[in-house]
C-alpha cells in the first residue's frame, strides 16, 4: 500500500514538471525587454533558488546538487 501511494505520489510530481511554465527566454522574448530592462528581469535568480529547493527536497549534495541545479536553471530560463 505505501509502494502505491508512493508511486502516485511521485507520478503527479512528474506530471506537474511537465506543464511548466513557459521558460524564462520565451519570457523575455514576449516582453521585448533589452538593455537594463533585460538585465535586471530576475528570472535565472528565481529558478536558481526553486531549483535550490527542489535540491533540498531530493536530499542532493555535493556535486549531485551542483549538477542538478544547473541543468535545472539551464532548463528553466530556456538558455
Amino acid at each position: 500500500m505505501k509502494r502505491l501511494v508512493l508511486a502516485v505520489l511521485l507520478s503527479c510530481f512528474a506530471i506537474g514538471g511537465a506543464v511548466a511554465d513557459p521558460t524564462c527566454h520565451d519570457r523575455v522574448t514576449e516582453k521585448k525587454l533589452a538593455g537594463a530592462a533585460l538585465t535586471s528581469f530576475k528570472c535565472e535568480s528565481d529558478a536558481a533558488a526553486a531549483c535550490d529547493t527542489q535540491a533540498a527536497e531530493k536530499k542532493l549534495s555535493g556535486a549531485a546538487k551542483t549538477s542538478f541545479t544547473k541543468k535545472c536553471v539551464k532548463d528553466a530560463t530556456g538558455t
